[in-house]
């Protein structure tokens, strides 16, 4: 929003036509339909613009008196010299968005002419309005601007006669008043007029004054210093001080003086209103040596207080300290501030007030105070009357607390927070004083119980809880015990239902008691499902382990038949079997005393004999709570009441035909009977009833298989009788082969033994006795079988350290000289595999104590075999000198290593490797093979 640069200065002007706010006059609104009927618009006003508004003196086609400068169109009128013209407000961006153009039927033609003052301000317009974009014409616009100056000149004398009226009610308020009051002339500073009351007080006569200067009842000194203060005040409209001036007699006297500039007689004139303030000055002077007594002590009391003034509450004194406590300055309470401004709640104070009307004092009030920069805190205020500077008063002392209250408030919060989590904590909580009185429980406790804290008042809550009085006792010993485990109870509730419950109680120090508790209904119900599961489990591992325990299927009946009977509290429980033409036989029972037995009878039932147990073979369960209501035939009806049965569970017992086939043969059923009453069976009860069936199905089963094993055993047990027979003659047979073997092989060595004898050539006698070596590994093979417990399992280890051990001693080595060492895992080989490993060692060692250790060598040879998933390895290894490396062991003229090699690959169908470092190392893996 724009303003005109003289903004002040017109609003002042505006307010000295003292015309803002006046009823309607004629010549105004004359003038107004005047300029409606020239331009032909439906709307004309005359308006006046102030600070904050556009007010319409005179308004024709429309009702409002005003509206807000932010959106009035006088406020562009008033910046113009000319007449504004706007054709469409809707097509000008100053308009186009303001509500009396947006809104329907609005302002779209504007013309206004600013209304301007002689002296130069614009005061507002006058305009005509249409709701439809148009232009105006010349002629029109000319008519308006002289109409505008109508309205001005109107304005003018409208001016004037406020400031006739005004002068004759001045002249007479000047002359008339009390106060001594001049007229001087700003120019100049001459006395234009002084009233009576000047010319008693100064003592100068009328004359006297009009040919003095207001600076000849100034003080010498002071006369440079009141020049240069008018100087810098004259601008202003009105200004004020406090002077010593002269009278004409001398005396001096202390003035305060208000000037307020005026038209006077067409002179640049001041008006001056004095106040001798000289009793005040020495009164001020007098008070203010009792102020600074006041003071010094004041500021020495550690307390903050204030006095106030009572008529109003404007603050007449407060301490530094309080001060500090309210964080103000000195400055900022001399600015007219009273109690209103210390206090947070208004209606605390009309509190005190009213309190200290009636008593005369008040002594710790607790009240919020507000600081300067707005926070609160809590005090104590103490007030009583007294009497202050001559004015009756009132002695405020405050006592600063908010430390106690900040901490009182954090244990309220801390007490509703915990109140809030006790309200919604799923447990019941009820608070008990030493002497068994209820103090307080939460919503958890009346919304389970459907007590209510008001029901106990005057009552004994635990009376009403556990009526009986033996039980209740019961419960104040756990109560006053108070040893923090739960206990469960049967509680009573309002509409008398017993309640299953847990407590737990918790002793406070002064001696009340907290008791927690629950509804553990849901608890109880699964606790009791669990303990007929666990029954029913237990049931089921009785017959389960009594099967494996016993073949005796009468045994395991008669123990089904007796665990049913006490887990479901029946009067009987007995197992049927059919026979092939459907007539059953009772084969177990177990009946309470008293009621019929029924073991071993045959019953000749012609429902089920006609066909009325099918539904039996499709596995139908049946639980009957009453036989006459059961919809039983009448032959199914007679036949139970034979033995006093009221209501049953019946399951059939079906078994496997074969695994070849799916069919089921209905071997029986399982019967429990209830003869004392009707009865409602569970499902759970038909279920475990059902369970039990496939057990005994298995142990029916069992014992016909046990039947048919026992028939096998006896025959199986006279063939092993005949095969072990002739195993102990094979045995003896195939021990004396492999004796005579090794005998024959030992007739042999011999004969080559005493051959070498008789020869000369030692070529002849080496090759004699490596022939003699090979069939000594032979020969120990077959001792090595006869010799065994086992006939089929040759001692590998046993045989590889006696046949090394003969090599050592064939080729004359001295003990010590070559050191033997085997690592042997149980590895069992056959008789072909064996003597082809023993072949094999034999030529390996007996290479390696020819070739490996020349000179009397020390070394060492080892023979290894292990097990490698399903092959063997073995290593024979020794540290001597190593076969030349160009020696092509694979294809040689030595006898020893060409049987190796064949051995290996074609006896043994394995692999043989050779390594030449740090000696020779033979590798040799195979395939191990079926004893045989």
């Amino acid at each position: 929003m724009l303003f005109p640069e003289n903004e002040s200065q017109r609003l002042e002007v505006l307010n000295q036509y003292q015309i803002l706010d006046t009823p309607p006059e004629e010549v105004f609104d004359e003038l107004a339909q005047l300029a409606a009927n020239l331009c032909e618009t439906p709307i004309a006003l005359i308006s006046l613009v102030d600070a904050e508004r556009e007010w319409f003196k005179s308004k024709i086609g429309i009702t409002i008196s005003e509206v807000p400068r932010s959106i009035s169109f006088g406020s562009y009128t008033i910046l113009q010299s000319q007449i504004l013209i706007i054709p469409d407000t809707l097509q000008d961006e100053r308009f186009s968005t303001n509500p009396l153009v947006t809104s329907n039927n609005y302002f779209r033609f504007y013309a206004s002419v600013p209304l301007i003052t002689s002296s130069g301000f614009a005061l507002g317009s006058l305009c005509v309005i249409d709701y439809a974009p148009r232009n105006l014409a010349v002629k029109k616009q000319a008519a308006l601007q002289l109409l505008a100056r109508q309205v001005i000149r109107y304005l003018e004398l409208h001016r004037q006669k406020v400031i006739d009226d005004s002068q004759r009610s001045f002249n007479l308020l000047f002359s008339k008043n009390p106060n001594p009051m001049w007229l001087y002339n700003q120019n100049n500073l001459r006395f234009l007029d002084v009233n009576e009351a000047a010319v008693v007080h100064y003592g100068y006569s009328r004359e006297e004054f009009l040919q003095m200067r207001i600076t000849d009842i100034c003080l010498p000194e002071d006369v440079p210093i009141f020049i240069e203060y008018l100087r810098q005040r004259h601008s202003n409209l009105h200004f004020a001080g406090q002077w010593q001036q002269r009278r004409k007699c001398g005396e001096i006297i202390d003035v305060e003086i208000v000037t307020h500039k005026i038209d006077y007689a067409n002179y640049n004139a001041r008006l001056v209103n004095i106040r001798d303030i000289t009793e005040h000055k020495r009164i001020a002077k007098t008070l203010q040596e009792s102020e600074a007594r006041f003071r010094v002590i004041s500021e020495a009391i550690p307390v903050p207080f204030l006095i106030s003034r009572l008529s109003d509450g404007l603050i007449l004194y407060a301490n530094p300290e309080l001060l500090q406590t309210f964080q103000f300055s000195a400055e900022y309470l001399v600015n007219g501030k009273t109690l209103l401004d210390l206090y947070h709640n208004i209606a605390d104070l009309e509190t005190l007030l009213k309190v200290l009307n009636q008593h005369g004092f008040i002594h710790n009030y607790e009240l919020q105070l507000k600081r300067y920069d707005g926070t609160y805190f809590w005090a104590i205020a103490s007030l009583q009357y007294l009497i202050f500077n001559g004015e009756s008063a009132i002695l405020t002392v405050f006592y600063d607390i908010n430390d106690r209250k900040n901490i009182e408030t954090k244990l309220q919060e801390q007490n509703e927070f915990l109140q809030k989590i006790f309200e919604s904590i799923p447990l019941m909580i009820a608070l008990i004083d030493t002497n068994g009185r209820l103090q307080w429980v939460n919503q958890e406790w009346e919304s389970v119980l459907g007590w209510k804290f008001q029901d106990f008042q005057t009552g004994d809550v635990l009376e009403s809880l556990y009526p009986n009085p033996e039980y209740r006792q019961y419960v104040i010993n756990s109560i006053q015990s108070a040893q923090r485990n739960w206990s469960d109870f049967k509680t009573q509730m309002q509409d008398g239902h017993l309640l299953d419950t847990s407590w737990t109680n918790v002793k406070l120090s002064n001696g009340q008691i907290i008791g927690l508790g629950q509804d553990i209904t849901e608890r109880k119900q699964t606790e009791l499902a669990l303990k007929a599961q666990a029954e029913r489990e237990q049931l089921m591992r009785t017959v389960a382990q009594r099967i494996r325990q016993s073949l005796n299927l009468q045994d395991i009946l008669n123990a089904t038949v007796q665990e049913v009977r006490d887990l479901l509290g029946v009067d009987r429980v007995v197992v049927y079997q059919f026979d092939p033409e459907m007539i059953g036989t009772i084969v177990a029972e177990s009946v309470e005393p008293g009621w019929t037995v029924s073991l071993n009878v045959q019953i000749h039932d012609t429902c089920f004999q006609a066909g009325a147990g099918l539904e039996y073979y499709q596995r139908r369960k049946r639980a009957i709570a009453n036989i006459y209501e059961a919809g039983l035939t009448d032959c199914h009806i007679r036949l139970l009441e034979q033995f006093e049965v009221k209501a049953n569970l019946v399951v059939p017992i079906l078994l496997e035909v074969s695994s070849q086939n799916s069919g089921s043969h209905l071997w029986g059923l399982l019967i429990a009977h209830q003869c004392s009453g009707f009865r409602e069976w569970e499902e759970n009860q038909l279920d475990l009833l059902d369970q039990l069936t496939v057990q005994l199905a298995i142990a029916i089963q069992q014992s016909s298989i046990f039947e048919q094993a026992q028939t096998e055993l006896v025959q199986r047990q006279k063939a092993q009788v005949k095969l072990r027979n002739a195993l102990a003659e094979k045995e003896v047979l195939l021990k004396e082969v492999h004796h005579r073997v090794k005998n024959n092989l030992q007739i042999v060595s011999s004969l080559l033994q005493l051959q070498s004898q008789t020869l000369k050539d030692p070529e002849v006698i080496k090759v004699l006795r490596e022939s003699q070596n090979r069939i000594e590994s032979i020969s120990l093979i077959h001792k090595n079988l006869y010799t065994s417990a086992n006939i089929g399992q040759i001692d590998v280890a046993d045989y590889i350290h006696n046949l090394a051990a003969s090599l050592l001693i064939s080729y004359q080595i001295c003990p010590g000289k070559i050191g033997l060492e085997t690592d042997i895992d149980s590895v069992s080989l056959n008789v072909d595999q064996a003597i082809a490993c023993g072949l094999v060692i034999n030529e390996l060692i007996s290479n390696a104590l020819k070739h490996a250790f020349p000179n009397q060598q020390v070394g060492t040879i080892s023979i290894a075999l292990r097990n490698i998933g399903n092959n063997i390895e073995m290593t024979i290894r020794d540290n001597g000198i190593g076969l030349p490396d160009n020696l092509d062991w694979a294809n040689t003229d030595s006898l020893g290593l060409s049987l190796v090699y064949d051995l290996v690959t074609e006896q043994l169908e394995g692999c043989i490797t050779l390594e030449r470092n740090h000696g020779t190392v033979f590798k040799i893996q195979f395939t191990q093979l079926t004893l045989h």
